[in-house]
């Protein structure tokens, strides 16, 4: 018997042999993995589950929670012992113990019961750490320089620490950004912490074990700062009209807890005895770079016993108005990932050297320096290089140059990094500067970058057999990960800004590539804190940008400011995160603000309809692109009002609030009448203008009438072709316009569209030596050359081509949907999904004798498997006939494909092509 016959056969035998009991995983508190300062009372626990046999369900659960790792392992839950619950339920368990107190760590851990009432073994451990619950648990004070100019300030304080020390945390906010050393070593491996907020509302503070960097005796703390987002000064960066601007000066707070074996404990935090002096950062701008002197390198101040008589003493202030919050309101950390080095050098005049790094990405420069004392070399990146570096795309008319300049100190070798400043750029140019009134000039021994991006964790893998879509998909993944910060940004290396359109649209085709949950929670809290009290929700959170208005608290924004494409990511980003997460604590936490944006949106419109704002922003038109040119733009506005109120009802009736869920799905039938009225066009069969957003956009919001779906689907097709199979869809409507054609069964138009290198679209961002995804279609050259905007491509990746999606019925992948487009001109294609559940998987390959589909799914949720056949007496399954399959259930024919429920495990399903 050959080889590809036996090993089906024998797949099919392992699951009908006794199998491991289930055990459970990726065990998360607040969505995070033993997570250090969670500030919400009652925390929200979640695991997933692995188990080796197909059909595996969850029938009930227990989870342990105790005070101690030692009484845990004894099965003691001192501070909650759920009993076994009879539930399915894995993602969404809520702590229902003893009351917590701040600083206190707890151990937990849990066991199941499958389907046939068999109990697991207990799980491995898990922990969290509570942060300061009440603001009475802060014994610390807000503290800066008297000076509050200063570009940078190092603050320091040497404390004792008894014999006995068992665990130590620190609590610690410093704005903008700040670096803590305990003993001269950093605690913790993050950048440009804390997050990015409206700090006159929300400042995070970070916990910290530091017990590892602590002795017993004297030991120094050692706190510097940068400006980050938190103070953009007009030094060098030229300020637009909403810039500069300020939250107040550097300022830190900070709380040292000892906790001793003898029970006792000793609390250290900032105050009037701290001392405070300038750095060696002698400029620092998020924007235009950082500047450092060696020179002025105090070496030693952030260890014990230096003598800072010198130092002034630090002044207490009130702090920046924002209510610290910790983790369960926290992005996750920004981290550092691989290093480029140059790939090509070439010197220019007067002896500068330009280095192509070869990847255009979110980069933290680094360079060793020979040469004289007080010689300097400046560092000035740029996306864009063709012989010499080209600033266009920097925001060089808008914001000027940016650079970051190091001076040496010594005649030896020095190595320098910002550590408060990175920027988006493919090159670096560097000059070299003699020291004043000498002609030695610095020589540079080696330069490279290092990439930082958010630390959330990836869990998408995509490949097809086409070429083209591999690399636009690489191309679309650096520009996600270049723009995931404590915020998406739009862009790394000009604004670094949050406009928040880009979120929602592209949330799906981030969120198969990186789990986002944590940052996505994050990211809402801003729009909660950026909304204005009429409601209104601005384009960009936080906003420091302020367009159309003089101050934060005016209740008007020009179009630039409050367009409902953007403000509407305040409900569908949470939207999104229900669906993919299966989690409703975003609407829980901000649905009466939510409410209040609608009723916004509501007094800005006229008879159901809405007309103001940006539109399909960066759409193909004759002009420039900018404004939406070939969509009406009170279309996409009501729209998404429409959109809004619909989702708002579903919440609504998830949240049990049966009169409000009433109350907006009558609203919502009323827009979307006013909407038809308005926009179809029934003797064209189309919308408005019949441009690919107008069509697209009601048909995927379920606008359109059923009767009249299938001559639009058709009006969009035809329009795709009449361009030559090129997009003209921009920013808002690209998207929409992608679930338009796979929902209606036409992902052959999209492999059209994408397949090509000749107009505008990514293939041709690729022709034209892009390395990371660009801000407008055509790349050009005074745009963004790394912007994720356009990235929804890999939605449709992961969606359609491998066919991997949520079901509706039951959000979070408890229930999938497996409907891989088998399309010509592909011939294979696999992706994978760490869902909130465990790993999903597929695998399909076609050739002119069979098609193949392999699906994994994770246990405790089923599938539905579309598969191409007239009869599933056609499929087989691991060798078997599908009908008859352990796992496998036959529902229905539909369209071509036979459907099959299928329950957890991995799946073979194969078949000969049928002709129709």
């Amino acid at each position: 018997m050959k080889l590809h016959t036996v090993l089906p056969l024998l797949a099919a035998l392992l699951f009908t042999c006794p199998a491991r009991a289930m055990t459970a995983d990726q065990f998360k508190s607040e969505r995070c993995v033993n997570p250090l300062g969670v500030d919400v009372d009652e925390p929200v626990l979640s695991w997933a589950l692995q188990s080796t046999q197909r059909a595996s369900r969850q029938t009930a659960y227990e989870v342990l929670v105790a005070s101690s790792a030692a009484l845990l392992a004894t099965g003691t839950g001192d501070l909650w012992d759920s009993g076994r619950i009879q539930s399915d339920e894995t993602t969404q368990v809520r702590y229902a113990g003893r009351h917590l107190t701040s600083s206190q760590q707890l151990f937990w851990k849990v066991r199941v019961w499958d389907e046939a009432g068999k109990a697991s073994a207990w799980s491995q451990s898990a922990s969290w750490t509570m942060g300061l619950l009440e603001n009475t648990d802060w014994h610390a004070q807000w503290i800066a320089a008297a000076d509050p100019n200063i570009p940078s300030l190092l603050l320091r304080h040497d404390f004792t620490v008894k014999p006995g020390l068992k665990r130590a945390l620190v609590n610690i906010c410093g704005l903008g950004q700040y670096e803590l050393t305990l003993n001269g070593k950093k605690a913790g491996d993050d950048f440009l912490t804390p997050g990015w907020t409206m700090y006159d509302k929300t400042c995070l503070y970070d916990t910290r074990d530091i017990t590892a960097l602590l002795r017993t005796g004297s030991n120094a703390a050692g706190i510097e700062l940068g400006d980050g987002m938190y103070r953009i000064l007009a030094t060098r960066f030229k300020p637009p009209a909403w810039a500069p601007y300020s939250f107040g000066p550097q300022q830190a707070i900070a709380q040292i807890r000892l906790e001793y074996s003898d029970g006792s404990v000793d609390l250290v935090g900032t105050d009037a005895t701290w001392r405070v002096t300038s750095g060696p950062i002698t400029a620092s701008s998020i924007y235009s770079g950082e500047d450092f002197d060696a020179r002025l390198a105090q070496k030693g101040w952030n260890e014990s016993g230096y003598d800072d008589s010198k130092w002034s003493p630090a002044q207490i202030t009130a702090g920046p108005g924002g209510k610290l919050r910790g983790l369960s309101y926290s992005a996750p950390p920004i981290k550092f990932y691989e290093v480029h080095n140059p790939v090509f050098s070439k010197t220019i005049a007067k002896g500068d050297v330009i280095f192509d790094l070869g990847q255009n990405a979110a980069h933290v420069p680094r360079i060793s320096v020979s040469g004289p004392a007080g010689s300097r070399v400046r560092i000035i990146p740029s996306e864009l290089g063709d012989g010499l570096v080209s600033f266009g795309s920097m925001g060089e008319q808008r914001h000027s140059v940016v650079w970051c300049d190091f001076t040496k100190a010594t005649d030896a070798v020095e190595t320098w990094s910002p550590k408060f400043f990175y920027v988006g750029c493919r090159y670096l140019e560097v000059k070299s500067f003699p020291p004043e009134g000498k002609t030695d000039l610095p020589v540079v021994k080696s330069i490279q970058a290092t990439v930082v991006q958010s630390s959330s964790e990836p869990v998408g893998k995509f490949e097809c057999s086409n070429d083209l879509f591999n690399r636009i998909h690489t191309l679309v993944r650096w520009a996600q990960r270049s723009n995931m910060m404590s915020i998406m940004t739009d862009c790394p290396q000009r604004e670094k800004r949050g406009w928040l359109e880009q979120d929602h649209l592209n949330g799906p085709a981030l969120r198969y590539e990186f789990d986002l949950s944590q940052l996505f929670a994050k990211m809402t809290n801003d729009m909660a804190d950026s909304q204005l009290v009429n409601g209104l929700v601005p384009t960009t959170a936080p906003e420091y940008a302020i367009f159309g208005a003089k101050k934060h608290s005016d209740n008007y924004r020009g179009s630039f400011g409050d367009s409902p494409e953007w403000g509407s990511a305040f409900i569908l980003v949470p939207w999104q995160q229900y669906q993919f997460d299966g989690d409703l604590e975003i609407f829980r936490k901000h649905y009466d603000a939510m409410k209040t944006y609608v009723a916004f949106l509501g007094g800005r419109s006229k008879n159901g309809i809405v007309d103001y704002g940006l539109g399909d922003w960066f759409d193909i038109g004759p002009k420039h692109p900018g404004i939406a040119q070939l969509t009406p733009i009170a279309l996409t506005a009501t729209a998404f009002y429409f959109q809004d109120v619909k989702i708002l009802a579903r919440v609504a009736d998830l949240l049990g609030k049966p009169a409000d869920a009433k109350g907006y799905s009558d609203l919502a039938e009323n827009i979307r009448t006013a909407f038809n009225a308005k926009f179809y066009v029934p003797a064209n069969h189309d919308y408005a203008t019949g441009s690919q957003t107008a069509n697209s956009i009601p048909l995927v919001m379920g606008i359109c009438d059923p009767a009249n779906r299938a001559a639009v689907v058709d009006a969009i097709v035809a329009d795709v072709r009449k361009h030559g199979n090129a997009i003209t869809a921009g920013d808002v409507g690209y998207r929409y316009l992608l679930r338009a054609l796979a929902d209606g069964g036409r992902s052959d138009v999209i492999f059209d569209m994408n397949n090509q290198s000749d107009k505008p679209g990514y293939g041709y961002q690729l022709k034209m030596g892009a390395t990371s995804l660009t801000e407008a279609w055509d790349a050009g050259r005074d745009a963004s050359q790394n912007h994720f905007m356009l990235g929804q491509i890999n939605e449709w990746f992961y969606h359609d081509l491998a066919g991997i999606a949520d079901d509706a019925a039951a959000p979070g992948f408890k229930k999938i949907v497996i409907k891989p487009a088998f399309i010509s001109g592909i011939t294979w294609a696999k992706a994978s999904y760490l869902s909130p559940r465990g790993l999903i998987s597929t695998e399909w390959h076609r050739d002119a004798k069979t098609f193949k589909l392999t699906v994994a799914i994770p246990a405790n949720t089923t599938a539905t498997v579309y598969f191409p056949a007239k009869s599933p007496d056609f499929v087989k399954e691991s060798n078997l006939s599908a009908t008859k399959s352990l796992g496998v259930k036959f529902l229905r024919i539909e369209n071509n494909n036979v459907l099959f429920e299928v329950g957890s495990g991995t799946y073979h399903f194969a078949a000969a092509p049928q002709s129709s």
